[in-house]
């Protein structure tokens, strides 16, 4: 071998080896080194090992890439250093390794503890080394071979395993259920805990099977459960079962009862080779069942009593409720509605007898305040039908600030003089998803609310701005949903509210205000509004400090409709091809107006008073274009009307008039195609615009 073959390959090391200072070596260069350490040199550099060699009597120290990892930051200034100095925190353990390597003797020593500070800390490690002598050519011991590898994994490993054993078998010991473990076909006891030994009445087990140690268990038939559970290898779990425990032969028997399962224990092989037993002692609690059930007996009777009591006040509370909401519903919506009908009747009364004395060009003044009288009541009942939830909305993209904006002169106009009005509308405010109309009729209840709280002056502030309830907000209050919505706040510097009246604020009939100035559903329809349109609605307010009121409604992401001028009944909205429209409808006066705009509109209409009347039109005339038909009507309803008619004229268009909530609110649901909804009362503009549009279809 030449002076470099023995130094070719050997990764970084071979390399070291060839480009080291050798001078002050007491190894000296390679060109000079023996054969013998050249040859052991290359094996070690080829090593996937670690592996180092000691040579000379000053032991200069060679190793190889694996080795280097061990050494840590002691490499590479360890390369031809003598061994006793690169190791010299370690050498009075290593160093009667290293000497009996010299006197020509292999040494071994498996997981040596060494504490080492290869990161610049201290740490506990283990190693297993194995020395060997080097002989140089005259046989003579001249160095030593070292293999090593770190165990620090195995050792941990194994300490942590025996730690755990000890633990478990404190576990065992401790456990307050019962456990023992068997061995073998014959069941022999290997191990038990103080749970079980209590149970068996402490009778000595270990070393013999339960045939020789529980002769009592056998009787039972417990020894036939074992068995089985060893031969098909499925656990067996048993709920309050009783055991008679017999500690002596003719000795008193203790009933128990257990809880406990059977479980396999396997081999490597999957081989059944035990049984492990653990279960509970549940003879107080079987005890405690039994009497509970006595007892039972006779609470139960007692409950039902009680039961039926608390039934009986309940319903007395309800009708007492019922009464008062009756009274202040007479109070209030009576009077409005009194004071309404008033303006319609006497309205028409001052009309009739204008025409009868031929004096008609003042007759439009009492028209238009009959058309007002009829359109306050209207709104009166969708207060009420907000209160009840089940008013029909018709919810469209909206931009609120517009919406307000609109209103502005409206509202300043309501709340007068004495009372400073401010609007503080966000930009960039999000679109939401709600009936335009019902906002309108909220925000000016709120405003009406926010002024009768200030009779004496002050501020109201309308403010819009973008909102984000989070899940700490939503938890906080009753259904309220996290997310993006748009809120509006009314808030006035008026009397307040106490906590008590801030609690009652949302529901219905409930007013601060004398008999005849208020009904009680104005914020119980702004709620209702809120809830129906997916959103929230939240009071602020201290007696004397003040209101303010925030309804939330939902973020939405499409874009908002551009407000439509108000129809009016025009020849535009008629018809020049005839067609015919069947009016189903129990109302004479309201059959009477129907037919007669269709009339002035071009349509030929006839008329049915029910909805029998009205499915024998539908069989026997030749051509039916339109169905509009009361869905409230004697003898057949108006969706059966409409059902049959279908039958007979696949096809046929159909218009339903109602004046049930319930029916509108379901109109997504109620109507199939071709048909559609007006819910009274309307206005003639908007029933021709609906049958124009239902038969241009």
């Amino acid at each position: 071998m030449t002076d470099a073959d023995f130094l070719t390959g050997g990764g970084d090391m071979a390399a070291m080896i060839r480009t080291h200072d050798w001078s002050r070596s007491p190894l000296g260069p390679p060109a000079r080194w023996p054969q013998s350490l050249r040859s052991i040199v290359s094996l070690m550099l080829a090593s996937e090992f670690a592996m180092c060699v000691a040579w000379g009597p000053e032991l200069g120290f060679l190793y190889n890439d694996h080795y280097a990892r061990i050494l840590h930051d002691k490499h590479p200034a360890a390369l031809g250093e003598p061994l006793p100095e690169v190791w010299a925190e370690l050498w009075s353990d290593i160093g009667p390794l290293v000497d009996r390597a010299l006197t020509g003797k292999a040494s071994y020593f498996e997981n040596l503890p060494l504490v080492t500070n290869r990161k610049g800390y201290d740490e506990q490690t283990w190693f297993t080394f194995s020395y060997s002598p080097v002989r140089d050519e005259s046989g003579a011991a001249a160095g030593l071979f070292c293999t090593t590898y770190e165990s620090t994994e195995s050792v941990v490993a194994e300490r942590a395993l025996r730690d755990e054993r000890e633990r478990m078998g404190q576990m065992f010991a401790q456990a307050p259920t019962f456990m023992a473990m068997l061995r073998g076909p014959e069941h022999r006891f290997e191990l038990t805990n103080p749970g079980y030994d209590k149970l068996i009445g402490h009778r000595p087990v270990l070393g013999r099977t339960v045939a020789e140690a529980l002769p009592d268990a056998v009787e039972q038939g417990f020894l036939d459960l074992l068995d089985s559970v060893f031969s098909t290898g499925a656990p067996f779990t048993a709920t309050g079962m009783l055991y008679a425990v017999q500690a002596e032969p003719g000795g008193a028997v203790d009933n128990r009862y257990v809880d406990f399962v059977y479980q396999p224990i396997r081999d490597a092989s999957g081989a059944v080779v035990g049984i492990f037993v653990e279960g509970a002692d549940v003879t107080d609690r079987k005890r405690l069942e039994r009497d509970l059930q006595a007892l039972n007996a006779d609470l139960e009777q007692r409950v039902r009593d009680r039961t039926q009591e608390l039934i009986e006040a309940q319903e007395a509370l309800r009708q007492a409720q019922k009464m008062e909401a009756v009274g202040q519903l007479t109070g209030g919506i009576a009077h409005d509605f009194n004071n309404l009908l008033q303006g319609i009747t006497g309205s028409l009364e001052i009309v009739q007898r204008r025409v009868a004395q031929g004096r008609i060009t003042e007759l439009d003044r009492f028209i238009q305040g009959a058309t007002t009288a009829a359109n306050r009541a209207a709104s009166l009942t969708h207060r009420l039908l907000a209160f009840s939830r089940r008013q029909p909305l018709d919810p469209r993209p909206v931009q609120v600030n517009a919406l307000v904006a609109s209103l502005e002169d409206l509202l300043r106009r309501t709340t007068g003089e004495q009372i400073d009005f401010e609007m503080v509308l966000a930009p960039g405010l999000w679109t939401t998803l709600c009936d335009p109309h019902q906002l309108e009729n909220s925000l000016l209840n709120l405003v009406i609310n926010a002024r009768d709280a200030m009779p004496d002056g002050g501020k109201l502030t309308i403010e819009t701005c973008n909102a984000h309830l989070d899940d700490h907000f939503a938890a906080s209050g009753r259904d309220v949903r996290p997310g993006h919505y748009v809120c509006i706040c009314v808030s006035d510097t008026g009397t307040g509210m106490s906590a008590d009246t801030i609690a009652k604020a949302f529901e219905p009939f409930f007013t601060t205000k004398p008999i005849g100035q208020g009904t009680g559903l104005g914020l119980s329809m702004i709620y209702g509004f809120a809830r129906q349109s997916e959103g929230y609605a939240k009071i602020y307010s201290e007696l004397d400090h003040g209101t303010t009121i925030k309804v939330y409604l939902p973020r939405h992401h499409g874009v908002a409709e551009q407000g439509e001028a108000l129809p009016s009944l025009t020849q535009d909205q008629g018809t020049n091809a005839g067609e015919i429209v069947l009016v189903v409808e129990d109302d004479g006066v309201v059959r009477s107006l129907i037919v007669d705009v269709l009339a002035e509109l071009g349509y030929q209409a006839v008329e049915a008073h029910d909805g029998p009347a009205g499915l024998e039109r539908l069989r026997t005339m030749e051509r039916v274009d339109l169905l509009v038909t009361d869905i409230g009507l004697p003898g057949l309803n108006g969706r059966q009307v409409a059902d049959a008619g279908r039958v007979l004229r696949p096809g046929l268009r159909v218009l339903f008039m109602t004046g049930y909530a319930e029916n509108a609110a379901l109109a997504s649901g109620f109507l199939e195609p071709g048909m559609s909804m007006i819910t009274k009362p309307f206005s003639m503009e908007a029933l021709a615009m609906q049958i124009r549009t239902i038969t241009e279809g």
